[in-house]
């Protein structure tokens, strides 16, 4: 590759994705820089789809360390591990995309393939997002935590308690942050649907952290079969990426 993936920020995007945090409030600090950065990048600037994806992950992941400070959490040890194992595959995917590796999962790579246009809405490049984060990485997240504590992904435990508790984070984040990708015509039209739009999001965010906890589940029970779990790997990476691909494409308008 000729030219610079990140352009004249690549000097400081290596340096953020040298950084490993271990902590909650480091995995702020570095989404936070990292939004920075990603504002700078030719030629989209702050129009860069992943910065639209960043910016969710930011406001979510600030108010899950709000509630760990203030002792929302059963099990606070279990939700701050698990921030930190999601956030690191996040990071992980932009380092093998800077280096050019062949480790980066594909549902990523299809959303950094945008990164220097054509031009992508913003709400469907934030879900597109969310997206890779949720239905690929989460699942893998939620078992290298468990591992990490010594503990099962059980159904009604309080760490699951826990990982509910996170739906309710982004049904408080979600109104605020979609209006905010949409146009004046855009607003218009959402004032008239009321709370719908915010409603049927909550839901489709509900629905998929489900489907992700049973995904760990059932990777958790395989763990240590080397081969099934890459099979599984390759094929929840299939299905994210055919998602991905069809919510930055133009059939996707109707999110926004």
């Amino acid at each position: 590759m000729t030219q610079p993936i990140w352009g004249p920020v690549q000097a400081q995007m290596s340096v953020i994705l040298r950084e490993h945090p271990d902590d909650v409030p480091a995995v702020v600090a570095q989404l936070s820089r990292l939004q920075d950065v990603l504002c700078q990048v030719p030629p989209l600037l702050s129009g860069n789809p992943l910065a639209d994806f960043n910016e969710l992950y930011l406001a979510i992941t600030e108010n899950v360390l709000d509630r760990l400070y203030a002792g929302k959490f059963k099990d606070p040890a279990f939700l701050s591990r698990l921030d930190v194992e999601f956030a690191a595959r996040y990071f992980d995917a932009l380092r093998y995309w800077t280096e050019g590796s062949p480790a980066c999962p594909g549902v990523w790579a299809g959303l950094f393939h945008r990164i220097p246009g054509p031009d992508a809405r913003p709400l469907p490049s934030a879900v597109a997002g969310v997206n890779a984060h949720i239905n690929f990485d989460l699942p893998f997240a939620l078992v290298t935590t468990f591992d990490h504590l010594g503990s099962d992904p059980i159904d009604g435990s309080d760490q699951h308690h826990d990982y509910l508790q996170v739906n309710d984070i982004f049904a408080e984040e979600i109104p605020g942050l979609r209006r905010g990708y949409l146009d004046r015509w855009q607003l218009l039209i959402d004032t008239m649907n009321g709370d719908l739009d915010d409603w049927w999001q909550g839901e489709m965010v509900e629905y998929t952290r489900n489907v992700a906890w049973r995904n760990a589940q059932k990777i958790w029970a395989i763990r240590h079969d080397l081969i099934a779990l890459d099979a599984e790997r390759r094929r929840l990476d299939r299905t994210a990426t055919g998602l991905g691909k069809l919510l930055l494409s133009p059939f996707a308008g109707f999110l926004q």
